[in-house]
């Protein structure tokens, strides 16, 4: 199937979505705030350069498109064009995700990644369920968890070698 779009309207299109304060962002900082929590966003020197890092909890909330991070959700429709580009660029992704994350918790953070299906679309939770994932997980959550329409889920991190624990 070829695009529907001529390259310069696609590049054009492509080019207009957002990398920050994008309004799954802008609804998580909303409800960080609302909980009482202080934070920073974009962290560079952090690995993935985190949505949003609450030092005193030592914790990095990253928000994740689940087209952009392949989410097994409602959300995530696989391209009809240019299928094979797009799988190997959302796949390098999702790679670049875990190591991510794995170098973060080494380090000594605990990762929280907030999907899109939670904060928009027909299942979102509403405000008061995704503050209340939120403050249950950084107040006693474990080491790596996720949130999406289902709830909070706890992930398993696999730890590279080479990543050396933060002092």
């Amino acid at each position: 199937m070829t695009d529907v779009h001529n390259k310069a309207t696609r590049s054009k299109n492509m080019r207009a979505i957002g990398t920050r304060d994008t309004e799954i962002e802008k609804r998580l900082a909303r409800g960080l705030s609302q909980a009482g929590f202080a934070f920073r966003v974009q962290d560079a020197t952090l690995p993935g350069r985190p949505d949003f890092v609450i030092d005193e909890y030592q914790c990095i909330i990253f928000t994740h498109g689940c087209f952009w991070h392949h989410h097994h959700c409602y959300l995530f429709k696989v391209p009809a064009t240019r299928t094979e580009f797009w799988l190997d660029k959302i796949g390098k992704n999702v790679a670049r995700d875990a190591r991510d994350i794995a170098a973060l918790v080494a380090q000594g953070w605990r990762v929280l990644v907030v999907w899109e299906c939670a904060l928009r679309g027909k299942m979102k939770l509403d405000d008061v369920a995704l503050i209340d994932r939120l403050e249950e997980w950084i107040c006693d959550g474990g080491q790596a968890a996720q949130i999406d329409t289902q709830g909070i889920h706890m992930v398993k991190v696999s730890l590279p070698n080479k990543v050396s624990p933060r002092v």
